[in-house]
């Protein structure tokens, strides 16, 4: 079989009726879905073959050190040497202060300046009552490796608006247009077809030649010999990318991503939102009423794809990220969740881990996976805390079964193709053409690889040749998809416990050469 289409699996298995009394994680339940419903379409569908059932959907993926299938509800057994990989991965992402503090300040010192060049500006009057608003993972406190990625939203102002679902990308991609023609003059000058629709196309340009005019200017860091540089267009990005180079570096210090966007704070949610976020039994009702009346955003990006329309070239994609950044801060079902040392939870480690994992996977595959990406992992994060809301659930002392169950939930939506967005259900983030189903395919089975070989791309790795082999996800492979993949000198010195006894082989010879320095030193001083 031609490894570039190579074919899903068949995901009919037989179960007996047990699975209705079982927990579910991952993909067995969709959004809105409950047990019983599961149980009633199992009866609806069932096929009679021999006494036993045939699923509308697969058991659950295989994990780490269990037996031939998973129960569900049961806590998936981890080995110690695998326990102790995944609590080492999770303290080396944690970031040091001394770089927080140092990107802080330069992240804060860009903002304000160019806040206080778009109110002084004179070419684009739109853009003097911006404000920003901060956003991505850093803010959201769940940024791994090192402080070198930023977002910075900027808030134009926003007059009341129609929103107009684009008819082949429901619930995402929106054509935006004034509800009445207005008077002033700064929106004006982006106005399309009866001067009503906003232009996404002229915003994100103009936004380019502002940032652009500002950092010709701007001195990035005082005293350090350094740079801002506009990074390459990128059509469907909504974001101006800036990267800061140092003279004396091969490779950027860090990089921040300004996206315009319009706020729509007092009008309500598009019908296709409504359903969303599913969290009444998480963080509670309150809450959920919190979340959506805090209004939204659009940013100025465009869908994927080939031959689009003029209108489509036009539209906005719809934007929760402060309220992913609110929960991702305030994650507990109680309010002392996190507060102190006693009542800390492991959900943000588990997120950290699964953008590590994301990463490793992009950074080994670049070309194979380039559709994937961080907020893949989020989504998913917080499908696994809607179903798992509990605290006791998020135990420090469970972080690796914690993310087991995440990784296991990553599995079963990439077999089932099936990623609701938390915010828009109806919008699902594994569909092509934004996720082709040859990608889909591919990051089934390097899932399946990394879970087979105890996670070995938490660790940072090169990115892989370009003629690596696809993981391959047909019937009669699935069993040794391991071996399909490139293994590499890496991969097998990052297995767990050959990592354990490298360190352990390490100790001891630092400290044979530090009894050997010690007698040479008592030596001299006899002779002395």
């Amino acid at each position: 079989m031609n490894n570039t289409q190579a074919q899903r699996p068949s995901l009919k298995k037989q179960v007996s009726l047990e699975i209705c009394g079982a927990e579910t994680e991952g993909h067995l339940l969709e959004n809105g879905q409950d047990k019983q419903d599961i149980c009633k379409e199992t009866e609806k569908n069932q096929t009679i073959n021999g006494g036993q059932l045939t699923p509308p959907r697969a058991p659950g993926p295989y994990l780490p050190g269990m037996g031939s299938m998973t129960v569900f509800g049961s806590p998936p057994p981890v080995s110690p040497a695998l326990d102790r990989w995944i609590r080492q991965r999770a303290r080396d992402l944690t970031l040091r202060r001394v770089d927080t503090q140092r990107a802080s300040k330069v992240v804060n010192n860009f903002r304000d300046g160019l806040v206080e060049f778009l109110k002084n500006n004179q070419e684009m009057p739109y853009f003097r009552q911006a404000k920003v608003l901060n956003s991505g993972s850093y803010f959201e406190m769940v940024k791994i490796n090192r402080p070198n990625e930023f977002d910075l939203m900027l808030i134009l102002p926003t007059p009341r608006l129609n929103m107009a679902e684009l008819e082949e990308f429901p619930g995402m991609f929106y054509i935006l247009s004034l509800c009445r023609q207005v008077r002033t003059n700064e929106i004006r000058s982006y106005l399309v077809k009866n001067q009503l629709t906003i232009s996404a196309a002229k915003i994100r340009a103009d936004m380019r030649d502002l940032v652009c005019e500002f950092i010709s200017t701007y001195e990035a860091v005082p005293s350090v010999d350094s740079e801002w540089k506009l990074c390459a267009e990128d059509a469907n990005s909504p974001a101006v990318t800036l990267e800061l180079w140092r003279k004396d570096c091969a490779e950027a210090d860090m990089s921040i991503d300004v996206v315009p966007a319009l706020e729509v704070s007092s009008q309500g949610l598009p019908a296709a939102a409504r359903a969303g976020p599913n969290v009444e039994n998480w963080l509670g009702k309150k809450d959920r009423r919190k979340l959506i009346s805090a209004g939204f955003y659009f940013v100025p990006k465009m869908p994927k794809g080939n031959n689009l329309s003029d209108m489509a070239k036009e539209s906005w994609r719809i934007s929760f990220s402060h309220s992913e950044k609110e929960i991702i801060r305030n994650h507990g079902n109680r309010r002392t969740c996190c507060e102190g040392q006693s009542n800390r939870c492991c959900r943000k480690t588990c997120l950290r881990l699964l953008k590590r994992l994301i990463e490793g996977l992009k950074q080994r595959y670049p070309e194979e996976l380039d559709p994937l990406c961080s907020y893949h992992g989020k989504t998913i994060f917080f499908h696994v805390l809607s179903r798992r809301g509990d605290d006791s659930q998020w135990n420090v002392g469970d972080l690796s079964k914690c993310f087991l169950i995440l990784l296991s939930a990553f599995e079963g939506h990439a077999h089932s193709g099936n990623l609701p967005h938390f915010f828009v259900p109806s919008h699902n983030l594994f569909a092509p053409p934004a996720f082709p189903q040859s990608t889909l395919d591919f990051l089934v089975g390097a899932l399946r690889e990394q879970r087979e070989s105890n996670l070995p791309l938490l660790q940072t790795l090169p990115p892989a040749p370009l003629s690596s082999p696809l993981p391959s996800t047909s019937p009669e492979v699935v069993q040794t998809v391991g071996a399909t993949l490139p293994s590499s000198p890496q991969l097998v010195a990052l297995h767990p416990s050959e990592a354990y006894r490298d360190r352990s082989s390490m100790i001891i010879t630092v400290v044979g050469v530090i009894v050997a320095l010690l007698g040479v030193g008592l030596g001299f001083l006899k002779l002395i």
